[in-house]
């Protein structure tokens, strides 16, 4: 972990740095590529050091500060930018990485229930297939997919509705719509916390129909209205991340790191995808379009978390020690 936030740190540094366009484009995607070991190990770390009663807390404080970054990056770099230029911005950015990887290396408790195994190919291949192959961790993994999709199509495409008729608001007012991620880390702690108690289905399916009522709320004509429902789908997709992550790393009884990235792969898949594909849906629609893209989308997570719901009742019946002690409320 601390060399994957050290190598994507140092890289944004040289991406401020290198004159051409190319150039830059291969360094941006060399951060993602580094980058990308993080936050699948962080899932794996918390799963196998956190006690299973605190893992939900503990994934949605992680969630919850990572859409505190988001926002305060994109806000600072959007400030930087417009005080001195883009490469000052991009540096500064590579900077508090490496500040950052400091703090994460000297405070972070060292891993005690991690075992190393020696990294072969055909060994990753049959994991990554057995875990493919078990309907609740597949259900979770086309979580991930949905709820990242549907979230990056509705703030992509809410813009170009809000600037268009007749709201015509400029860009930097819809650009500071990401405020309101305030909401989805307050929502990720919370909701992971309390998830373990009434159930993670239960609260999966909730936050999943919580993201439903918000996009009704966006097809109302009054400002206050949209606003408040992109608050409310927010508040959703932070909500079921939380659980369906965290949900991951307890189904997953062995490779956990594999199984939190096959998860992650999906999550990003999902916000690529989804995100280019309701295009097609502005273009021939406009808003009600996107809407109704999004809506097949949360209704497939829908049947996705009682897929995964299902699964956990199974086990309990079939007796499965594991599953019991991890799962028994999630049903």
């Amino acid at each position: 972990m601390a060399a994957s936030l050290l190598a994507s740190s140092l890289l944004m540094v040289v991406a401020a740095l290198v004159p051409r366009w190319d150039a830059f484009l291969v360094i941006r995607a060399l951060v993602g590529i580094t980058f990308a070991g993080f936050p699948a190990a962080s899932m794996a770390y918390l799963g196998e050091e956190v006690h299973p009663t605190s893992i939900g807390l503990s994934m949605g404080l992680t969630i919850g500060g990572n859409g505190l970054g988001g926002m305060v990056g994109r806000i600072a770099a959007a400030v930087i930018a417009d005080a001195f230029s883009w490469r000052v911005a991009v540096g500064s950015i590579g900077v508090i990485g490496l500040v950052a990887t400091i703090i994460f290396w000297r405070a972070l408790p060292p891993s005690r229930h991690f075992t190393p195994r020696p990294a072969r190919v055909s060994a990753l291949a049959r994991t990554f297939w057995s875990q493919l192959r078990e309907p609740g961790l597949a259900a979770l993994d086309a979580q991930g997919f949905l709820l990242m999709g549907a979230l990056v199509t509705t703030y992509n495409y809410v813009a170009f509705h809000l600037v268009a008729p007749p709201y015509s608001l400029p860009a930097s007012i819809v650009g500071m719509i990401f405020v309101v991620y305030i909401i989805g880390i307050f929502a990720s702690a919370w909701i992971g916390s309390i998830a373990g108690r009434v159930g993670r289905g239960r609260m999966l399916s909730l936050m999943i129909a919580l993201m439903l009522v918000g996009l009704g709320l966006t097809l109302l004509r009054p400002l206050a209205a949209i606003v408040l429902g992109i608050a409310t789908v927010t508040f959703g997709f932070f909500g079921g991340h939380s659980v369906a992550s965290t949900w991951v790393g307890l189904r997953a009884t062995h490779a956990k790191a594999q199984a939190a990235a096959l998860y992650l792969f999906s999550f990003y898949v999902g916000s690529s995808l989804a995100g280019s594909l309701g295009g097609l849906f502005w273009a021939a629609a406009g808003w009600p379009g996107v809407v109704g893209f999004v809506t097949a989308m949360l209704v497939a997570a829908l049947i996705a978390a009682r897929i995964a719901s299902a699964e956990v009742s199974l086990a309990v019946t079939a007796g499965s020690a594991t599953l019991v002690g991890l799962d028994r409320l999630d049903g």
